[in-house]
């Protein structure tokens, strides 16, 4: 038995900031114009991964008051949150059993992504491990309706593969439901207990999975989902008669539109016919209410609708005459979970001037209320600033959407000093959500422009497949081409244009000091590919076949890997590097930074580097942000200013 841990005295007073927001405006001092440090910044709270209870009277969430996101539990109606959950290592995920008997979680160590899942009573009186396998991953799917069993999946059989599984959570046996080389995963669980949808990720194209309904008693499998060209099928959820599926698909589309499927005659009907992507769909447990998003050019729009529950294709408006509910200003929303009475939805907003927080929509009464308050660390909501979003040419004469956000009080001849911050994936888009370091920056005068550069999702599946194999070096030209439209017409000083980015953005950040060596004036790379040929034979096996697909395959393209390789162009770099690396990262391994490092160092070029011992992909711990970022603002600052 674990028991919950009084909150520290530092804890304590985080937590007083977050639930008053009256103490946060008096901590500011509103006659200074010193700007905030650093450190300041990166003690603004967030809280995410909403899950309200079936009976909707609690929330469970992860915030990262502690210094890494943990399992909290707060009242429906707001009020002082309770700590459940007292790890170093971050939560991955929460989800209550449908019938409110206890949650499920997951958590990895050091940031290596090999997740195993614990149950939780939901006092957190009570945590007990279902998996102990520490050299395995474990993605969990879904609840069975009757609240007894879970379905995950898991590369215990084989590391490079991911098969499903079905456990029943009281004894913690499971049984092994589905098998097929490749990425598999459950997401979705009949009614009646009897079924499951299972996702297959096919290798041979990016983007590209089917849907196969299991019968977990015979483990046979029914593919759903033939098609020719790479499509997506995603968001599947039973409707109740057990006779049909929602979902969301691309399939001899554009755009991720809602359909419904027939699970015997194979029929989709499309259901909300948009020129934009659903996404984040979720279901009542009666079938009766519809919850989903459309992503319209980056901001979410959050959609009810009222089911038709005896099989046919329909949805009707709730609300005022099918208009979107209204959020509390632009930006993004996730986390959608009903009540078991689909009166009341739990959401997640979080928009540039917002940092994240779990809102309820009541159905009944058409309000939507804050329900956490996380902290801005005594800093005003005022001063941060929304982005513009533009739109600039590139080579080809295609428009590239970008976010521009420019510091408050400058003119149109301001000569700004320009961070362009690219975003990874590359199957990936750049939201106009909060990032507490893009607004110290912008208090600190330097400007930020975010492109969602060509193979961005979100634009179209033409426009998510333009970057893929041999067309891989054009994204960069859009990064050239961003540098040119800051210079003409975004009042960017050209001798003062820096590139950040992180993962594949890292990449991204090499190719272009490599490929571009005079536009930039410094480079701040996180966890990038230097090398596409060692990053494919060393990262994860059951991401090798999934990269290949977007990269180019060892076997076929090698000599095209190494002619795109940064390792190769170091002789090019100019501008001085900032490097940061996690060492358990399993998808781009921190030999990728080491190499990049050793050749720069080699040739006596300017280069700085941190490698975290207990970091995986992304940097997490609140003490190692608080070591890196005033390394970064130090580095940019003797650059830019």
């Amino acid at each position: 038995m674990i028991m919950r841990k009084r909150l520290s005295l530092l804890a304590a007073g985080v937590l007083l900031l977050s639930l008053y927001p009256a103490l946060r405006v008096k901590a500011q001092n509103p006659g200074t114009r010193e700007p905030f440090g650093i450190e300041r910044y990166l003690n603004i709270r967030t809280a995410t991964s909403s899950a309200l209870s079936p009976a909707g009277d609690q929330i469970a969430f992860l915030t990262n008051i502690s210094g890494t996101p943990q399992v909290w539990m707060v009242s429906a109606e707001g009020g002082w949150p309770d700590q459940l959950t007292f790890f170093p290592d971050r939560v991955d995920f929460i989800s209550w059993s449908p019938d409110g008997s206890g949650l499920v979680f997951g958590k990895s160590i050091g940031g290596d992504e090999n997740a195993q899942l614990y149950w939780m009573a939901p006092d957190g009186s009570q945590i007990r491990a279902l998996t102990s396998e520490p050299k395995v991953r474990h993605n969990f799917g879904a609840w069975s309706h009757d609240g007894k069993q879970i379905s995950f999946a898991s590369n215990q059989r084989n590391r490079n593969f991911f098969d499903v599984y079905v456990m029943d959570v009281a004894t913690g046996s499971s049984q092994l439901v589905y098998q097929q080389d490749g990425s598999n995963g459950p997401v979705a669980w009949s009614v009646d207990g009897r079924r499951l949808v299972v996702s297959h990720i096919n290798e041979e194209l990016s983007l590209d999975n089917d849907l196969f309904l299991v019968d977990i008693a015979t483990k046979t499998a029914t593919h759903l989902t033939p098609h020719a060209g790479a499509a997506q099928f995603g968001d599947v959820r039973f409707m109740p008669d057990g006779h049909s599926i929602l979902l969301t698909t691309d399939d001899k589309r554009e755009f991720q539109s809602l359909a419904q499927m027939d699970l015997a005659t194979r029929r989709v009907d499309i259901l909300d016919d948009t020129q934009w992507d659903v996404a984040g769909v979720e279901v009542s447990d009666n079938g009766g209410i519809l919850a989903y998003t459309l992503n319209r050019d980056g901001f979410s729009e959050l959609y009810v609708r009222r089911l038709n529950t005896d099989g046919k294709p329909l949805i009707t408006a709730l609300g005022s005459k099918g208009a979107p509910v209204k959020l509390p200003g632009k930006g993004a929303v996730g986390g959608l979970s009903f009540s078991r009475d689909g009166r009341k939805l739990a959401l997640v907003f979080n928009g540039a001037r917002f940092n994240a927080d779990v809102w309820i929509h009541d159905l009944q009464k058409q309000t939507l209320n804050q329900v956490t308050h996380s902290s801005r660390a005594g800093i005003l909501q005022t001063s941060f600033v929304e982005p513009e979003l533009i739109h600039y040419k590139t080579f080809d004469e295609r428009m590239i959407p970008a976010w521009y956000y420019r510091p408050r009080n400058t003119t149109a001849s301001s000569a700004l000093p320009v961070i362009v911050s690219v975003h990874g994936g590359p199957e990936g888009q750049a939201l106009p959500t909060f990032n507490a370091v893009d607004q110290y920056f912008l208090a600190r005068g330097y400007a930020i422009l975010v492109p969602n550069v060509r193979g961005s999702t979100g634009y179209g599946k033409t426009y998510t497949h333009l970057d893929d194999v041999q067309k891989r070096e054009d994204s960069v030209k859009d990064l050239a081409a961003a540098a040119n439209w800051l210079k003409s017409s975004g009042g960017g000083d050209p001798k003062r244009i820096a590139v950040m980015g992180g993962s594949y953005g890292g990449y991204m950040v090499l190719a272009a000091i490599t490929l571009y060596p005079d536009i930039w004036s410094s480079a701040v790379e996180l966890f990038g590919i230097a090398n596409f040929e060692t990053n494919l034979t060393r990262t994860s096996g059951y991401r090798r076949k999934l990269r290949e697909a977007e990269y180019g395959t060892l076997d076929k393209d090698l000599e095209f890997l190494r002619s795109i390789s940064p390792i190769y162009k170091v002789d090019r770099i100019r501008a001085p590097l900032f490097v940061l690396q996690g060492k358990n990262d399993p998808r781009v391994p921190y030999t990728e930074s080491e190499q990049i490092v050793k050749a720069l160092r080699d040739r006596n070029r300017p280069v700085e580097y941190i490698l975290f011992e207990d970091e995986g992909h992304g940097f997490v711990k609140l003490n190692n942000r608080l070591t890196m970022y005033p390394r970064i603002v130090e580095f940019l600052d003797k650059h830019m200013k």
